[in-house]
């Protein structure tokens, strides 16, 4: 019965990562409408929709899989609303994360979960019923919220509930493999039913979607009713977690293994249209493809991490490497053919970082800390949001100041250098577990006066 539940809330969890991703990704087909608006148009803007990079809270983050696409004719007004809608979702989440991993770690991990999902709901039907910016800003924001809550809560539930490896890199891989699938399928969904149906059908579906997964949550594991929290110790602070130099060098990775998906987005659609002379459907395609490497690269490094678990330092390193040197390899390319196969390394690099480092952060708390998950994840989905707040709103005039080039260079070199700095997690498999509270209380015997007294108050 336990493998069954922790198996089904596995399910529960990647269907919230799923819906955060579609949300974001299924409002690209609706934005020309609102730019149009804007203009005093009232009508469609025609085929280009901006997209800025979508966050995580993942890890685990959140990725679009396709670019930014700004029209011609906006305003500088315009191009500013627009990064800074994009973008108030990274920046709401990244104020609201320690609070949400402090609140996790005291009230346990289905009760944030169930909160989150219901202000993805609320977000929802907000975007189905929005008429102008401030109530898609609106929306935006609260998506943010909820993220904070669902995916953080979501991806620590996973870390407690799959304790041991290698099941708990092949959930947190699965969780991964959801939140690209769901940036692969948010655009045709939303486009199809957004053409036949309507702007507003594509969120109603989602939100009922999200509906029922906050019931199937009720059903396995009702936060009012279990008594999961009475087992939990106190989690270690967020700001001590954050001075942990184990911790700090996997957040630096995940921040800078990010950096080039995010300020990419916004940026090369201009690019490739500028250098190349490239279509509107090559344009809308470029970041398809890279679903597949993806999903190979968290396939490829759940295998090896099970194989060769000492080893996971090598494949954050292996994965920082490649996507700097396919961020260099970018400006060189000449068609759409050509741009397709160093965005498929980043996203590979990327998948190769996050399944490494996401379980990697698990067993730093079990061995150095006490083994509650909300603030390790916290800082996790921080790390995702400095990237993906800066993103819609820098890049832009870094192209526009240093070139398009200059960009992507710099954010190679700054991944390969990084990429050294993970030697420092070699010997982390070495270490032993800690005696925290939970290891005295629960699995071994009193060893002394305190001891003794503990487990006689943990008992009544």
């Amino acid at each position: 019965e336990a493998q069954r539940q922790r198996r089904l809330l596995l399910v529960v969890v990647c269907v919230a990562l799923l819906l955060d991703n579609m949300l974001y990704m299924v409002i690209v087909p609706i934005i020309p409408d609102y730019i149009a608006a804007m203009r005093g148009g009232g009508g469609a803007a025609g085929p280009s929709a901006p997209a800025g990079g979508n966050e995580s809270g993942s890890g685990v983050g959140n990725r679009s899989l396709l670019p930014a696409r700004y029209p011609p004719a906006a305003g500088g007004n315009e191009d500013v609303q627009i990064g800074v809608l994009f973008a108030s979702k990274a920046v709401l989440q990244l104020l609201v994360n320690p609070l949400s991993g402090t609140l996790i770690d005291r009230v346990g991990y289905e009760a944030p979960l169930l909160a989150g999902l219901a202000v993805l709901f609320l977000s929802t039907t907000t975007f189905a019923f929005a008429e102008n910016y401030a109530t898609l800003f609106a929306a935006r924001s609260l998506q943010g919220l909820g993220s904070a809550f669902a995916d953080t809560a979501g991806i620590a539930l996973i870390a407690d509930r799959y304790a041991e490896e290698p099941a708990r890199s092949r959930a947190l891989g699965t969780a991964l493999a959801c939140i690209s699938f769901g940036s692969l399928a948010a655009p045709p969904f939303g486009g199809v039913l957004y053409e036949f149906a309507g702007k507003r059908v594509p969120f109603l579906v989602l939100a009922c979607v999200c509906l029922l997964d906050g019931l199937l949550l009720l059903a396995l594991a009702p936060p009012c009713a279990t008594g999961a929290r009475a087992n939990m110790p106190v989690g270690t602070p967020i700001h001590r977690l954050m001075i942990d130099p184990y911790i700090a060098v996997v957040a630096g990775a995940l921040a800078t293994c990010n950096i080039p998906l995010a300020f990419l987005e916004p940026t090369i659609a201009n690019w490739m249209k500028e250098s190349m002379g490239a279509s509107e459907w090559e344009v809308g395609l470029t970041w398809l493809p890279a679903f597949f490497p993806h999903v190979l690269g968290v396939y490829v490094t759940v295998r090896l991490a099970a194989a060769y678990p000492h080893l996971q330092w090598f494949y954050g390193a292996l994965g920082m490497a490649i996507i700097g040197a396919s961020s260099c390899l970018v400006p060189a390319c000449r068609n759409f053919k050509q741009v397709i196969i160093p965005l498929c390394g980043i996203c590979f690099g990327i998948a190769l970082v996050d399944t490494a480092l996401l379980p990697t952060l698990a067993f730093l708390v079990d061995v150095r800390h006490v083994s509650v998950y909300g603030s390790v994840y916290a800082i996790a989905d921080i790390s995702y949001c400095v990237a993906y707040a800066l993103g819609p709103i820098v890049a832009g005039q870094i192209v526009h100041t240093m070139g398009f080039a200059q960009l992507n260079l710099g954010m190679g070199l700054a991944n390969v250098l990084y990429a050294p700095v993970l030697l420092f997690l070699k010997n982390v498999c070495q270490m032993k577990p800690s005696h925290s509270e939970r290891n005295i209380l629960l699995e071994e015997g009193p060893k002394g006066l305190y001891d003794t007294i503990k487990m006689e108050e943990r008992k009544g």
